[in-house]
Formats: structure tokens, C-alpha cells, sequence
């Protein structure tokens, strides 16, 4: 196992997305953020008031522990107790366009140290969309790219991740997915060490091909308060999933992470509305359609 080339690989994409969202946005630089904790250390990256995105941050971290959180042996309890090693690559982009949706993509690598037996490994991550104003075509762009990325590690692993994506992005309380899914993947080890790196090494570049294209189509979209309000009542639904429901967070703040870079993912602007219901007909009322699991390839190829 060699866990210097996950790190070398994970650092080295940070450097990419952030280039590539600079690159983008073409009017703001993401603002490095280097620390240290009893855990151990990371690099967070900030972009704000862009001309693109209202706020993207692309966050690396690298913790060990001495004992592994609950939230990380919920699945896994006969690791309860042992030490921890973590680290990987987390990113939330917020766009100011409302025509453009929110993105999230995520790859780690964890390695458990039990104290009687071998370390046990596996890798995680993951790519979801949330848009507010869906497009079937940037849909079946986002589904067809995630499914190329997944084709050359077996013909099931496209189907299994997306469902597993549907179900794990799923607001029970609102019986809705947070979005249209894409992949969400953990427990990664039924491979040889080598392949699963590549794995979220294909997921992580994937990111891009499929996120970038629907950003440049979208960004020169004209929208007014109608639709921004809409944008920031639906972004209500990203801090709900966030803070009742994501593994990722919990495991941070269980772990005594860093709030600041496990937060990260709030959007900077959000509302709340009581017993809010879009107008019959209303392209708003028009996403509800998009929020439940469907075969986005066979439905919209």
C-alpha cells in the first residue's frame, strides 16, 4: 500500500479544480488557507464574489485519530475503537447564475488500524449536480460523463454508484433527492490497491468534464429576483442535507476536524419559507419532477 501517491494525487487535484474553476469564473482567485489541528493539517480554498460562482470552495485535508468516530463505525463496528488515518479532496461550488447548477464532488482515502489484525483501507467520493432549473440535456451530459469515467473499471459500476448516489443524496424528511445524483461510492477496497486509486483518480478529472461544459453553457443565462429568490429557497435544501444527513460532516465534527473547512459547503446566501409552494405550471414547480431517482441515460439518450 502506498499512501504517498494517494496524498501526491490528491494535492495535485486540488491544484487542477482550483485552476480550472479560476480559470472559468475569470474574475476572482481562490484564497489559500493553510492549517494545522491535534489531527493534523489541510489546505482550504476559497473563492468569493466571483463573476461565476457566488462561492466555490475545494478543501484537502489530511487527520489521524486515535479513536474512530461513530459516525465512521455505524457500518463498520468491528473497527470501533481503532486508530485512523484520513485525508482527501471535498469541493461545494455555489454559482451566482440560478441557470447554473450547485456541484459537489468528493474523493478520500481511509485507513483504520485495529488493534489486533491488519490496517483495512478503502477509498470513497463521489459527484452529485443540484440544479434549480433543470436542463434534460445538461443532465444527460452530467449521467453520460459519470458513466464513461465508471466503463473501464466494469460495466456494473456506473449502475450500482448511481443508485447508490440517489440513495444516499435522499432527504427523507422531504422525501426528495437533493438533486440528480451522479455517483457516490465507499468502502472502496474489492479492487487491488492500484486500481482503486486510479478509480478516484478518473472520478476527481471526471468532475470537470461533466461540471465545466453546463457552466459555460449557463453562466450568460439572463435571470431576475424571481429565479434568484427561487435559488436561494432551494439552497435551504443543500444546508438540510448538510446538517441532518451527510456522513461527511458528522465524521468531522465527531472527529474534532476543523469547523471552518468542514463547513465549508454552507452557501453563502440561503432563505427559508414557510410552507413555500411554486406556482401550478411555474418552472419552478417544474423541479419537482427532477427529484426523485430516474434512468437519466435511458430516459433522456
Amino acid at each position: 500500500m502506498h499512501t504517498d501517491s494517494v496524498l501526491a494525487l490528491l494535492t495535485a487535484l486540488q491544484e487542477t479544480i482550483c485552476a480550472a474553476l479560476e480559470a472559468e469564473d475569470g474574475g476572482a482567485v481562490f484564497e489559500e488557507d493553510c492549517w494545522q489541528s491535534r489531527l493534523g493539517s489541510g489546505r482550504s480554498r476559497v473563492l468569493k464574489n466571483g463573476a461565476v460562482f457566488e462561492q466555490a470552495g475545494v478543501n484537502f485535508s489530511h487527520v489521524k485519530g486515535d479513536k474512530m468516530p461513530a459516525s465512521a463505525t455505524a457500518h463498520r463496528p468491528e473497527l470501533a475503537g481503532a486508530r485512523f488515518e484520513a485525508m482527501g479532496v471535498s469541493l461545494v461550488i455555489h454559482p451566482k447564475n440560478p441557470y447554473v447548477p450547485t456541484s459537489h464532488a468528493n474523493v478520500r482515502f481511509f485507513i483504520a488500524y485495529p488493534e489486533h489484525g491488519q490496517p483495512v483501507w478503502w477509498f470513497g467520493g463521489g459527484f452529485d449536480l443540484t440544479p434549480f432549473y433543470p436542463f434534460e440535456e445538461d443532465i444527460l451530459h452530467w449521467h453520460t460523463v459519470a458513466a464513461d469515467v465508471c466503463a473501464p473499471f466494469g460495466s456494473d459500476v456506473y449502475p450500482r454508484y448511481k443508485k447508490w448516489c440517489d440513495e444516499y443524496f435522499y432527504l427523507k424528511h422531504r422525501e426528495e433527492t437533493r438533486g440528480v445524483g451522479g455517483l457516490f461510492f465507499d468502502d472502496v477496497n474489492d479492487w487491488d490497491f492500484e486500481t482503486c486509486r486510479n478509480f478516484i483518480q478518473a472520478v476527481g478529472e471526471g468532475y470537470l468534464r461533466a461540471y465545466l461544459p453546463i457552466v459555460a453553457k449557463r453562466k450568460h443565462s439572463a435571470y431576475g429576483e424571481r429565479e434568484r429568490s427561487f435559488q436561494l429557497y432551494r439552497r435551504g435544501r443543500y444546508v438540510e442535507f448538510n446538517l441532518v444527513w451527510d456522513r461527511g460532516t458528522l465524521f468531522g465534527l465527531q472527529s474534532g476536524g476543523r469547523t471552518e473547512s468542514i463547513l465549508m459547503s454552507m452557501p453563502p446566501l440561503v432563505r427559508f419559507e414557510y410552507r413555500y409552494e411554486p406556482e401550478a405550471g411555474s418552472d419552478e414547480a417544474r423541479l419537482n419532477e427532477f427529484l426523485q431517482p430516474r434512468d437519466w441515460l435511458t430516459e433522456l439518450a
